[in-house]
């Protein structure tokens, strides 16, 4: 009879035992694959929402200006050499470095128009990157056609004006095909065009007054993203939306912490169980044990079959735990959250490596009782019989 098969043996003789040692490391490899699926399906789901949907690096043009603001209250500035963002800059965006990591860029044309006697901002923006830019964005009606506006709720109130009404601007008769909800920012205040529409009305034919850009920079350093976009628009100031960017990482980052940290401490407690559980089953075996030694069997044999018996239980255990953790996330998502675009993938590196740690785990918790065990005196042991 070889050792692995007195190994299985003992655990069928000891299924009880086996059972706990097998449910023990089976919970621990279960919760770390269910964070850890959990934490990669939350990261990218967040990194869809949150990084691609609203810009975080803003290209306004070059100047001299130093604005005279406090609080958020201007008190004018003084503008030397004023400068605009050429349009047809604009696509030198698309060939910087990481230009896969731009999931929209969104040109602004802005101006004052007058309406009756009232002085309003005037905004010509692409509305297919304005969806992703501006994802909080309700229109009661629809987005505009060439020959057709959109007005914040607050410059609505303010020029009395509601759906399908008729505004002149410039001498140009437009149809108001919706009214913008209230968002509670500068949005409320303003008119939203087309770009051409807004650049005919304004006299800025083929330029453009800031750019907004939704950057992905999960991979990517933002400072490196400003870098490029810099080079890309000469004409232009980019910088970095610092607070949202740090945001952002900063909540994945301590998400991922403490995943990891509550990973670890059910795996200490598996392993304490594994150990704890050996060592009463050695107890046990104290007699068998003794005859072993006694029919020639050495030391290192007596070891290799505590071995056996924690690697082929760890193993299962590292398995089933898989299976359990990630059928746990699944149905987490499933049923208790919104639908997401990023699935629950299979991780067949997720797969392995939990079956690896589970070994490990199992064959590092039995060492001591293992070593216990080799160190019996025959003649003690079977004189426990």
């Amino acid at each position: 009879m070889t050792l692995t098969e007195i190994a299985v043996k003992n655990m069928s003789r000891r299924k009880a035992k086996a059972a706990f040692i097998l449910a023990g490391l089976m919970i621990g490899v279960a919760t770390v694959v269910a964070l850890i699926s959990f934490t990669r399906t939350m990261t990218a789901d967040i990194n869809m929402k949150l990084e691609k949907y609203g810009a975080n690096i803003l290209a306004v043009p070059k100047t001299d200006n130093l604005p005279l603001t406090y609080g958020g209250m201007s008190l004018g500035g003084i503008s030397f050499e004023m400068q605009e963002i050429n349009q047809a800059d604009l696509a030198a965006i698309g060939n910087i470095k990481n230009a896969a990591n731009v999931a929209a860029v969104g040109p602004v044309v802005l101006g004052g128009v007058n309406i009756g006697n009232k002085r309003v901002l005037l905004a010509g923006v692409d509305f297919e990157a304005a969806l992703i830019l501006k994802p909080w964005w309700r229109v009661q009606g629809r987005t505009p056609d060439p020959n057709e506006i959109i007005i914040g709720s607050e410059a609505a109130r303010i020029l009395g004006v509601a759906r399908n009404d008729r505004l002149t601007l410039e001498g140009i008769d437009y149809r108001v095909s919706g009214i913008l909800e209230p968002t509670g920012s500068q949005d409320d205040h303003l008119i939203f065009s087309r770009i051409p529409a807004a650049q005919k009305i304004l006299n800025k034919a083929g330029l453009i007054s800031m750019v907004e850009v939704a950057a992905l920079c999960n991979a990517c350093p933002i400072t490196e993203m400003v870098r490029q976009i810099s080079g890309a628009l000469p004409s232009a100031r980019v910088m970095a939306i610092q607070q949202v960017v740090k945001g952002r990482m900063e909540t994945l980052h301590r998400f991922k912490k403490f995943s990891y940290g509550t990973s670890a401490v059910v795996l200490l407690v598996g392993s304490l169980v594994v150990l704890v559980t050996m060592m009463g089953s050695v107890r046990e075996r104290t007699g068998e044990i003794g005859i072993f030694r006694a029919i020639g069997f050495r030391r290192s044999h007596i070891m290799r079959i505590i071995f056996i018996e924690a690697a082929l239980i760890s193993a299962l255990a590292g398995l089933l735990g898989y299976l359990a953790g990630y059928g746990g996330t699944w149905a987490f998502f499933q049923f208790f959250m919104e639908k997401s675009s990023v699935g629950v993938a299979l991780n067949m590196a997720l797969f392995g490596g939990s079956v690896a740690l589970a070994i490990a785990l199992g064959l590092l918790a039995s060492a001591y009782p293992a070593l216990m065990a080799a160190r019996l005196d025959p003649n003690e042991a079977l004189h426990s019989l």
